[in-house]
């Protein structure tokens, strides 16, 4: 019989656990945690006491969860969507509670939301924490997992457990460098003219975002980068062009010059993403909020 009690298991117990079959290493989990890697050792010896399993084998530089830790996944995520939804109603005061966030986006919303965001809040005395991960074509396993409890992607996942919330709307644009070149100015000079393009993690294409047209007219891409922000160093100072949204220029793309696309193009719309245990949780609702103005205002900024 095992001498810990299952009472010991609380809720930073089990995230820990979740973390850890997340990223099969200690260290990493310790990284995202921001404790100690001893700390998630003591952690994960707990568990296996209580549990009565190693839960986690050595596996080259890793770790591989046994059969019993894989099983564990779902009902140790239900157990924390219970818990956390004890406090959907609970008194909730920002000045006196540090809010944590894992956020799911890529480089324009974090570049243009976020810093202003940031000052604002810790001006007001606020403490607030945030980290981020790329998004790509965002997975609504990121949320489901817990791995994010937010993403603000122009192409929202679907699922009847996810909630969506435009937040921004912004046109497509030529980014291009107006001491090299003009934009193309019709569709068939479009399509032939050589661009850079954004491909995610996952082999998608940035350019998804455009509808409407009719994308196999249009050129292989010369580059292809991992994020936006280095789309300036290959075009700046060449014949390349790249289609983004026009919010792009208050952001990653300031250095560049733009002009409308030649043709008709559905704007482009930003989101924000939740996982329905968060949607009454009073601090998410309020950081929602407190996000949903700022996209406001920089709507109202934009030229």
């Amino acid at each position: 019989m095992s001498k810990t009690d299952f009472t010991d298991l609380d809720g930073k117990v089990l995230r820990t656990f979740l973390i850890i079959l997340e990223e099969n290493s200690v260290s990493k989990a310790a990284d995202r945690l921001g404790v100690t890697q001893s700390a998630i050792s003591h952690t994960l010896a707990k568990l296996r006491q209580v549990l009565s399993d190693p839960l986690f084998v050595r596996s080259g530089q890793g770790l591989t969860p046994t059969e019993r830790a894989l099983s564990l996944k779902e009902p140790v995520q239900q157990v924390l969507d219970g818990m956390r939804a004890l406090t959907d109603d609970r008194p909730f005061d920002p000045l006196s509670e540090e809010i944590s966030i894992q956020i799911a986006t890529n480089d324009m919303p974090r570049e243009l939301i976020f810093p202003p965001l940031l000052r604002a809040l810790r001006a007001e005395g606020v403490r607030l924490r945030l980290g981020f991960i790329p998004s790509g074509v965002p997975d609504p396993d990121l949320l489901r997992s817990d791995r994010c409890q937010l993403m603000l992607t122009p192409l929202p996942p679907d699922g009847p457990d996810i909630f969506q919330k435009r937040v921004l709307i912004s046109p497509l644009m030529i980014f291009f460098d107006a001491a090299r070149r003009n934009p193309p100015d019709s569709w068939q000079s479009y399509c032939e003219t050589e661009h850079v393009e954004v491909r995610f993690a996952d082999g998608r294409s940035s350019r998804a975002v455009m509808r409407g047209v009719d994308q196999s007219q249009i050129m292989p891409p010369t580059v292809t980068l991992p994020h936006f922000n280095a789309i300036p160093s290959f075009v700046k100072g060449s014949d390349l062009i790249s289609t983004d949204t026009l919010l792009m220029k208050q952001g990653p793309l300031a250095a560049l010059d733009c002009a409308p696309l030649p043709f008709d193009c559905e704007p482009v719309s930003i989101y924000t993403v939740w996982h329905q245990r968060s949607t009454n949780d009073p601090a998410h609702r309020w950081l929602r909020d407190r996000i949903e103005a700022v996209a406001a205002a920089l709507q109202d900024e934009s030229p």
